[in-house]
């Protein structure tokens, strides 16, 4: 069942009351108390996941375990930058590679954060990203050139991928380049799906430069697990923020580790 209060009530002879009492007295925190890697670097997976417009959770995942997560009122840089600040107390050992959404600020900010660490740019988000600009169905051969390679990045060389890239660009740039009465480019989503491979390339196919490190080349095992933990907290539609935040961390924390255990990629 949807284990609600009323549910529960039935099932166990206690009262509403008595219930959020027992459910008030876990109080979990944000990570995996007395959990830590000591002198073995590892590689991180982090994402974002909202409820509402200002309202999400950002995890941070290791080894298919979650190890740290935090309240977020937006995915600003500033607030993924106080995350790894608690993130680094946490990883002593340091950081093999960082997967990431690919947005450029979060980018910026590890690479001057941390200097030589590997950063791989999820392909899914990229994929998403162009079929956003493109459509499921493009009506134009530019569109479906460019989403066909974009769906091809998993199995593509980087070199391979650029060239392509380079290649199609010469062959669309006039329908690229057209504009309106305007004087506004009439593409503009395409030449963003352009733009955004581009500026995506070196860090793309980062696995393929560190094969040794076996950096995931996508968020989804954080995607994964904010599908399952989702569907139970939005069953409880009408509990209070605090109480929501108690489920949160009670779930996160809680769960056996092969629940969110990382697929193949």
């Amino acid at each position: 069942h949807k284990q609600t209060y009323a549910e529960l009530c039935k099932k166990y002879g206690r009262s509403e009351n008595t219930l959020r009492k027992y459910f008030d007295s876990l109080r979990e925190s944000g990570m995996i108390v007395g959990f830590s890697f000591v002198g073995i670097p590892v590689n991180i997976v982090f994402d974002g996941t909202f409820f509402g417009r200002n309202y999400g959770i950002l995890v941070f995942r290791a080894n298919g375990k979650n190890i740290y997560w935090e309240e977020i009122g937006s995915e600003s840089v500033a607030s993924i930058a106080r995350a790894l600040s608690v993130l680094d107390a946490i990883c002593v050992g340091g950081y093999k590679s960082f997967t990431v959404d690919g947005r450029r600020g979060i980018i910026k900010l590890l690479k001057v954060r941390y200097p030589g660490v590997p950063i791989q740019h999820c392909q899914r988000h990229q994929q998403d990203t162009i079929r956003r600009y493109t459509t499921n169905n493009p009506k134009t051969d530019c569109g479906c050139a460019i989403k066909a390679l974009s769906n091809d990045i998993v199995r593509s060389l980087p070199k391979e991928f650029e060239i392509r890239l380079i290649v199609l660009k010469l062959i669309f740039d006039d329908f690229l380049k057209e504009r309106n009465e305007k004087n506004q480019f009439i593409h503009r989503r395409l030449r963003s799906a352009f733009r955004s491979l581009k500026t995506g390339i070196p860090y793309l196919f980062t696995t393929r430069f560190y094969p040794h490190l076996n950096i995931p080349n996508t968020t989804n095992s954080c995607e994964g697990s904010f599908s399952h933990w989702k569907t139970k907290i939005c069953l409880h539609r009408g509990i209070s923020h605090e109480r929501r935040s108690q489920m949160i961390n009670f779930i996160l924390s809680q769960y056996p580790p092969h629940f969110f255990a990382d697929k193949p990629h």
